[in-house]
């Protein structure tokens, strides 16, 4: 395994830092872009480019894109969704995505606001719909912003700190030990495990939210973490 492991982190770490750099940005930016995060995997994007962070200017260089590129994508669903939202719900995607999903993302930021922003960041689907149901709210961009952000951090750097520290273990052990491979897996399954889990555990938990039968008409505008209105 180590032969063939090597062989593709070689590939990957082949590719300028830049370029690969840049190209995590995109796909994150795509990966959290209105429906396009149902089709774009922005974190395996993610994943695969920062196994080739060699030095720690590479692995913040990385970190900062890609929050840049996860909140660059945040605020087109947000701008698309004040400007075009219905029209989208209604179009022949925003209609196969299925009704019952626009409606408990709207339930659930009715009932939950920022919250919800933040918490949908680690939802599948939701996070794809939030910025777009956010648009079409009376919530501000400063609002959904002050959300969001923190939610893009912990994101990014959850990400890349994995993926630079699985790919580092298994270079510093590749040498002396034959199952180096094994150890490089083991740390990616277990990431995308927890991963997984933390995602049932607040889909089970934010579930009663996001009952489309008990909304308020309009969405709160709750006060931004940490943010002194000016």
């Amino acid at each position: 395994m180590n032969e063939a492991l090597t062989w593709i982190l070689d590939i990957v770490q082949s590719v300028d830092p830049v370029l690969r750099t840049l190209l995590a940005g995109v796909g994150i930016l795509l990966e959290t872009s209105i429906l396009i995060g149902l089709i774009v995997p922005g974190d395996t994007i993610v994943l695969v480019a920062s196994t080739a962070v060699a030095s720690p200017i590479e692995y913040f260089a990385l970190v900062v894109v890609v929050i840049v590129g996860a909140l660059a994508g945040e605020s087109i669903g947000f701008a698309l969704g004040r400007y075009f939202g219905p029209k989208i719900r209604a179009s022949r995607l925003g209609l196969k995505l299925g009704q019952s999903n626009w409606d408990k993302a709207e339930a659930y930021l009715a009932k939950r606001g920022g919250i919800a922003v933040f918490l949908s960041r680690f939802l599948p689907v939701l996070h794809s719909l939030i910025p777009l149901t956010v648009g079409m709210s009376p919530m501000r961009y400063r609002t959904f912003m002050a959300w969001t952000a923190p939610a893009c951090v912990i994101w990014a750097f959850a990400y890349v700190s994995v993926g630079s520290a699985a790919a580092g273990s298994y270079r510093e052990l590749s040498q002396e030990l034959h199952g180096a491979g094994y150890v490089f897996v083991a740390i990616i399954a277990a990431f995308i495990v927890l991963a997984y889990i933390v995602k049932k555990v607040l889909q089970k938990r934010e579930a009663k939210h996001m009952d489309a039968a008990h909304t308020d008409a309009a969405v709160r505008e709750p006060e931004p973490p940490h943010l002194d209105e000016a």
